[in-house]
């Protein structure tokens, strides 16, 4: 099975901080696996305000996440201080994938703890039909 490291670029578009919350916490005493997701979430919702967007207003379209694949490096825990870096890669005329790098902060050091990879789809929901990326998009997110 090929990791999702090998996406990697040579830098990320965009970085931000989160913290692991309480309510983060599943019955292993650790960062559940779906809470990874939340993480991606709220990053690509920064990383889309970054730009200018939302998931809901990309330039003339909107965006429906349609696939993720997660692959979790080391345990998270209630107090964590994480690093979460994006970047958009791999467009198609209806959409791109956005890949994720979770990173716990260590002091002035970080270690990777998941990968998250988010196949997101322009999508026109008042139609309920898959759109096209907008040019203008494409153009801002793929550098």
């Amino acid at each position: 099975m090929t990791s999702l490291k090998q996406l990697f670029p040579a830098s990320f578009q965009f970085s931000c901080q989160l913290p692991v919350r309480i309510t983060d916490i599943n019955y292993g005493g650790h960062v559940g696996n779906d809470r990874l997701l939340v993480f991606a979430h709220e990053a690509r919702m920064q990383f889309l305000q970054h730009y200018g967007y939302t998931e809901m207003n990309l330039g003339q379209t909107s965006l429906m996440l349609t696939k993720a694949t997660l692959e979790i490096r080391k345990e998270l825990f209630f107090g964590d201080q994480l690093s979460i870096s994006v970047h958009a890669i791999q467009f198609t005329s209806k959409g791109f994938d956005l890949l994720y790098k979770i990173e716990k902060i260590n002091g002035e050091q970080t270690s990777v703890a998941a990968l998250v990879l988010t196949t997101m789809l322009c999508y026109d929901y008042q139609n309920k039909k898959v759109a096209l990326l907008p040019k203008e998009v494409l153009q801002r997110l793929s550098v």
